[in-house]
């Protein structure tokens, strides 16, 4: 009788190595390992090579980039949204994609089963098994690291029992993660706030005091809050995103320092560096300070913060997300233009902005000859418009007890047994 599959979640780091043959031992299951490429910089076919040496009965390697930065990084830039206003979720964004492949791998193989590498006191966890149970709930979810409770020296002893092969065997100083838009730092002396982080944590980004003595001026061109033209020329995502981190990089631009509220409840010290994504965020920001009314960009700060913590908790198949990416498309369809930014030494300013939706018009705003603006009914406007202050000031606020004048009585902020 042939033995039930499941799907693995294949990294070709210690921990998924290990699990596919201790998936093997542990639930007599053949593993199909499944490696997608969201812009890691990793060679995803020798990852694959290595699942097959390693004991998986097959194994799948795609490349997901322009899926991953279409379907998932586009719209989260459209909506604004920085987790706590600082991360732009480029781990977060990447978990529910992955896992929506696994499970069309999984229906195409007939697996019953579905497996990752996540510990039990971080967030992708949640990522991955709420992804599962939405989309393939008849699925079982395996996942070994938060089941063996091994030390690290326990893995490796197991992988060289059963001759699975590990490029490291000395704990990383740092655990990383990274795909297209950001790298995640953590652990190790990163795990105490008040070290800096030292140097060998970022691999993106120059320490600002060894960028460029020149300042850098870079227009990112935009449609409907999607970037499409890199000074000028006109790109598909991967190349933008692509030159978004190597100039904002080389600027020492992206470095984000965070003491982040994870989901299962902890604070958690993360460094990240997003170049691009830093860069892209700021300048499509500063295009809907042009082209969005002040109601709608207001109101689209709610909606911000609700989308990040939505990716962040790993709800993005959920209806509330399809809710808020209907405002969303319905809030860029102006968003379009083009913005110039000034990168230099770590700072990222914008310089210029122009579109041809803009609700900033000259004829209304400029002192100078051309004006038409209707400055007499500013007179009007503001008496109604203060009409309320001034009757209550009138009925309640202005304090004649004593005989004396009229004075307006505020809260003092010294207790009245303290005054002078």
């Amino acid at each position: 009788m042939a033995r039930e599959k499941i799907v693995l979640a294949y990294s070709g780091g210690l921990d998924t190595s290990v699990a596919v043959k201790w998936i093997n031992e542990t639930y007599d299951m053949d593993v199909i390992a499944y490696t997608c490429d969201l812009g890691q910089g990793q060679d995803i076919h020798a990852i694959r090579d290595k699942a097959l040496r390693t004991g998986a009965v097959d194994a799948i390697a795609e490349d997901a980039r322009n899926l991953f930065i279409d379907y998932f990084v586009w719209p989260s830039l459209m909506a604004g949204a920085l987790y706590e206003g600082k991360y732009p979720l480029a781990t977060a964004l990447g978990r529910p994609l992955i896992a929506q492949l696994m499970v069309r791998v999984a229906r195409e193989h007939g697996a019953t089963a579905v497996a990752h590498g996540c510990t039990g006191k971080g967030n992708d966890q949640v990522r991955f098994d709420v992804t599962f149970q939405t989309l393939a709930p008849d699925l079982k979810i395996v996942a070994p690291v938060r089941e063996w409770k091994w030390t690290r020296t326990q893995e490796l002893e197991y992988a060289a029992k059963h001759g699975i092969e590990v490029e490291a065997t000395k704990k990383s100083i740092f655990s990383t993660d990274q795909n297209i838009w950001g790298r995640s730092i953590e652990a190790g002396i990163l795990e105490d706030p008040w070290v800096a982080p030292p140097a060998e944590t970022f691999q993106w980004t120059v320490d600002p005091k060894d960028a460029p003595d020149e300042p850098e001026e870079v227009e990112i061109t935009f449609e409907q809050g999607r970037p499409t033209a890199w000074n000028g020329v006109e790109m598909d995502g991967i190349e933008l995103i692509e030159a978004a981190n190597k100039t904002a990089g080389k600027h020492g631009v992206g470095r984000i320092d965070h003491i982040e509220n994870r989901l299962v409840g902890i604070k958690s010290r993360e460094i990240y560096e997003a170049p691009g994504a830093v860069l892209l965020n700021e300048a499509h920001k500063e295009l809907e300070f042009l082209t969005l009314s002040k109601e709608s960009q207001r109101f689209k700060t709610h909606v911000s913060q609700t989308y990040a913590d939505l990716i962040y908790n790993g709800l993005w198949f959920s209806q509330l997300h399809q809710d808020l990416m209907a405002f969303t498309v319905s809030n860029q369809q102006y968003v379009s233009g083009v913005v110039r930014m000034k990168l230099y030494k770590g700072g990222l300013i914008v310089v210029g902005r122009k579109s041809p939706h803009s609700l900033y018009r000259h004829e209304l705003a400029t002192y100078e000859e051309g004006d038409q603006y209707d400055a007499t009914a500013a007179m009007g406007f503001i008496k109604i418009h203060g009409l309320g202050q001034t009757t209550q000031a009138k009925h309640q606020l202005l304090n004649t007890k004593g005989g004396g004048r009229p004075r307006l009585e505020l809260p003092s902020i010294i207790p009245p047994d303290t005054a002078r």
